[in-house]
């Protein structure tokens, strides 16, 4: 308490000199140590054991995605304290809609169909959904950018000579609060909430089920409570662990797995190759960066502060963040956390700084695991063919990418005959996957430059592979019927144009006749040559013009 009474003593104008655990980091544990659930039989009985429920009736299961007109957004996400930039003169902009794959999820208007809407085209009729989903809102991932900038911050602030003043005062108390991977509140509230939205949107398809579903995600700790957090919401928080088979496939290097394909492939790990998003994205770091090193190392003595410090600086801003997330009409208003609360560090840039960033991360998905990567489409491979192995009902029998033989030769573990699957991912899948599938509306405007942003880009990482970002293939029957007829792709509720594929035409709906979508597949899977792009002793193309995730030919 009493570094925070000196702290509003002092005149603004005057230096601070940090405390001794400034950028120090600071963990917090619950349950607390020593207490125990173990008398919960005895005196806290469950549900079941106290009885008395009253009346259970179930009614009709909901199918809002063929009703619910107008459709129902994703789309006012802010904070509690919202955060702005340090020209924070224009109201309408939105920082975090410019967090890039740390973003919210929000609702898409258009990938290029502008008339499209996420709700089934007038006369057709649903016959199955397939949902691949990103895990919710995490902490930094281990050793990544913001805890190494704690580190620097508490090195320094331990030596003589450091001090900070004006705008980066605060920094001379400043802990580091954040943990590890895990899923923070936020993160396992949008799961929840996007399992309920699921419901009311597709829920009717669960009475096409003959046996219980099988939906699957990964080993990692935040992709297991995510796909947990969304079953409860989707089915019941009482009942859900015996409504469903939840498959958990491992996560670890040589492990065979579609929802984390670069644990088998070399290629996507190599520092030329696999960090090639990173190079890219560090040259233009040093453009955008530039007028905000100049305006902000002034304020900060005892230290240097690089470009890469910087961006770290831009990160923190976006995790330590609270969000308001108002999702529709039939979900109330919730305050919900995306960290902690309150951010500072989003005052610092400014809006052009601010774009700039979102553009910085959307330069390391397009080089790192989106279609100007070699290894891309070959790591989105596997789950193309699982895809096609399930709009065909036909068992996969070639094993010549990530795909695990063990579990899809499986009819337990990988049945062929259910209208809904859920499969639980990352953000840089969903972009290889995407790549994989060859939606070429998303890279229409690449390769992407370094030096500046092109104007109408097409390729944008917080509308691609935001937290809890959804990719749903719509199976579907036009005209209405038993059997389905057509596909058509929402990324995060925006219709993607399918024209990529060879024999999708163009379609004001996004449709593709199903026919002609698994013809298309069968030979793009036939373009991909997934030992060459991630095994072959290669280097990256210079300059790199790929815009289809495969090493040129």
């Amino acid at each position: 308490m009493l570094a925070t009474v000196l702290l509003f003593a002092l005149p603004f104008c005057t230096a601070e000199s940090a405390s001794s655990y400034a950028g120090s980091t600071v963990v917090d544990s619950y349950p607390p140590p020593g207490a125990t659930n173990t008398a919960v039989n005895i005196y806290f009985p469950d549900g079941a054991q106290v009885g008395y429920a009253g009346p259970t009736p179930t009614g009709a299961e909901p199918e809002a995605i063929a009703t619910a007109i107008p459709f129902s957004k994703v789309d006012n996400i802010f904070p509690l304290s919202r955060p702005n930039s340090a020209d924070g003169a224009n109201i309408a902009f939105n920082v975090t809609r410019h967090w890039g794959n740390l973003s919210p999820m929000y609702s898409v208007d258009s990938f290029g169909l502008p008339d499209a809407s996420p709700i089934i085209p007038e006369g057709c009729g649903l016959n199955a959904v397939h949902l691949l989903m990103r895990h919710g809102a995490r902490y930094p991932t281990s050793d990544s950018g913001p805890s190494q900038f704690a580190s620097v911050i508490h090195d320094a602030a331990s030596k003589e000579g450091f001090s900070v003043t004006g705008d980066l005062e605060f920094l001379a108390t400043w802990t580091y609060k954040l943990g590890a991977e895990i899923l923070t509140p936020f993160g396992r509230q949008s799961l929840f909430s996007n399992g309920v939205a699921f419901r009311y949107r597709y829920g009717k398809l669960l009475n096409a089920f003959t046996d219980l579903p099988v939906f699957r995600t990964t080993s990692e700790d935040r992709m297991l409570n995510s796909a947990l957090n969304f079953a409860a919401g989707f089915f019941d928080v009482g009942t859900y662990q015996t409504d469903y088979h939840q498959e958990i496939i491992i996560e670890e290097n040589n492990f065979n797995n579609t929802l984390a394909p670069y644990d088998v492939c070399p290629n996507a790990n190599s520092a030329d190759i696999g960090n090639f998003g990173g190079t890219q994205s560090s040259k233009w770091a040093n453009v955008y960066l530039k007028d905000a090193r100049k305006r902000l190392q002034p304020m900060i003595q005892g230290l240097n502060l690089t470009i890469s410090l910087l961006a770290d600086m831009q990160e923190l801003c976006a995790y330590e963040v609270i969000t308001s997330f108002t999702r529709s009409s039939w979900v109330s208003d919730i305050l919900q956390t995306v960290a902690l609360g309150y951010s500072k560090f989003c005052d610092l840039f400014t809006e052009e700084e601010w774009e700039g960033f979102e553009y910085y991360i959307d330069l390391d998905f397009w080089y790192g695991s989106g279609p100007g990567n070699p290894t891309a489409a070959a790591q989105g491979l596997g789950y193309v063919q699982e895809l096609v192995s399930r709009l065909t009902h036909t068992p996969i029998n070639v094993w010549n990418s990530s795909t695990n033989s063990t579990l899809d030769s499986s009819n337990i573990t990988f049945p062929l005959n259910q209208p809904i699957y859920v499969d639980a991912t990352h953000d840089v899948v969903i972009a290889s996957i995407a790549t994989a599938l060859n939606f070429t509306s998303l890279a229409a405007t690449g390769p992407l430059p370094t030096d500046h942003i092109p104007p109408h880009r097409s390729y944008i990482s917080s509308q691609i592979a935001p937290f809890a970002s959804q990719l749903i293939a719509q199976v579907l029957s036009c005209p209405a019927s038993e059997e389905p007829t057509h596909i058509r792709f929402l990324l995060n509720d925006g219709v993607v144009p399918l024209t990529g594929i060879h024999g999708c035409t163009e379609d004001s709906n996004g449709l593709c006749a199903l026919p002609s979508f698994i013809s298309g597949m069968h030979e793009r899977i036939g373009q991909i040559d997934y030992a060459h792009d991630c095994f072959a002793n290669y280097t990256m193309p210079d300059p790199d013009d790929i815009i289809d995730g495969r090493y040129p030919n």
